[in-house]
């Protein structure tokens, strides 16, 4: 696709870089900047910053999700970008991100992205496109409920509005909450001691490090799929992943690359041996004082009852402390309506900090 020239804004697509090195035109610096910039004036705060390192190997191995890019130019100043992914497996919906330098929302960037969205969505025949907001919890005013019922954000923020002219519906609203790492871990000894306890002898606790241990790929494999069938999904459109040990692999390695060192911590159920409930945290170690990150848990529905959920989260949160000795926090999103996930981490001591709301629209293709 060529150039586009709009308002003075040139809207180009991404070339991906084979290394950082290579990205002579600072493009992936860019989306890191933009990216965490947005986030902290819009949450207010930076624990949901990325790296350029930990952003491009995404990009680079492209076998399970389409990314695809471009960003507005000002006078050769990239001034805001829109990052498209697809899964690869699915055939209608695409995820984006329309991120524009908040010192200069309101100048028609946004605007610029969006219909460039559109227009590529509409290219590759995918006719719902989706994407997400962060938001303060303390905003004032009127507050917007999604189609779930459960949670609400703000009204009245910049970016709810932007959305909603623009003809998107609010499908889901999740909670993002923090861990304190300083918690007493006798604290989350006796919680997982006493959900072992009522689980019974029929679960057993596993636990490695990244990668995944040859043996267990297509065990995690299982149980990584379910992720799209079991968790809460609003009103949103959530294709379901095939996974096999090669793309435990796949994905494994492009953490690695990005820096990222994850910690498991899995649920077998002995009579069956199949994997059936899991938490992994995910940490850069090469920071100072390294944000850990929570990339997913799953309790698959017909194992659930069991405290499952527990054992895997609490047990995770001990183990953090030896893989990631200097990590303050452990961050999680839950679905507002996730009640019994959100109970559970409650009860282990996570608070609540911000919010996001997940948006989507339906195009005429």
């Amino acid at each position: 696709m060529s150039d586009i020239t709009t308002n003075s804004l040139v809207i180009t697509p991404i070339v991906i870089p084979a290394t950082l090195a290579d990205d002579t035109d600072g493009v992936f610096r860019a989306i890191e900047r933009l990216g965490n910039a947005l986030c902290l004036h819009d949450a207010g705060h930076s624990d949901m910053d990325e790296t350029a390192e930990e952003i491009l190997p995404m990009w680079l191995d492209q076998t399970d999700y389409t990314r695809v890019g471009f960003t507005a130019r000002r006078n050769g100043d990239i001034v805001g970008v829109a990052l498209m992914t697809m899964a690869n497996a699915g055939e209608d919906a695409l995820e984006f991100d329309v991120w524009a330098d908040p010192l200069l929302w309101g100048q028609g960037i946004e605007e610029a992205l969006l219909a460039t969205v559109e227009d590529e969505a509409r290219r590759r025949g995918r006719s719902i496109i989706q994407t997400y907001t962060v938001h303060r919890p303390d905003s004032p005013g009127e507050r917007l409920v999604p189609s779930t019922g459960f949670g609400s954000i703000s009204a009245d923020d910049r970016q709810t509005r932007f959305q909603l002219e623009n003809g998107f519906t609010l499908e889901q609203v999740e909670r993002y909450s923090a861990f304190d790492l300083a918690t007493p871990a006798a604290d989350l000894a006796e919680h997982l001691t006493a959900a072992q306890q009522f689980a019974g002898p029929d679960y057993r606790l596993i636990e490695w490090t990244s990668p995944t241990p040859p043996e267990r790929e297509d065990d995690f494999a299982y149980v990584l799929s379910r992720l799209t069938t079991d968790m809460p999904t609003g009103g949103l459109t959530v294709e379901l992943q095939p996974w096999d040990a090669a793309r435990v692999r796949r994905r494994d390695a492009k953490l690695a690359a990005g820096g990222t060192t994850v910690s498991v911590a899995v649920v077998e159920h002995i009579p069956t041996g199949r994997l059936v409930a899991y938490n992994e945290l995910g940490v850069s170690l090469g920071d100072a004082s390294p944000i850990t990150h929570q990339f997913g848990t799953v309790v698959v529905t017909e194992h659930r009852g069991h405290r499952l959920g527990a054992i895997v989260k609490a047990a995770n949160l001990l183990r953090i402390r030896a893989v990631a000795p200097t990590s303050p926090k452990v961050t999680t999103w839950n679905a507002e309506e996730n009640a019994h996930m959100l109970a559970i981490n409650v009860s282990l001591g996570f608070a609540p900090v911000s919010s996001s709301g997940a948006w989507k629209k339906v195009l005429d293709v």
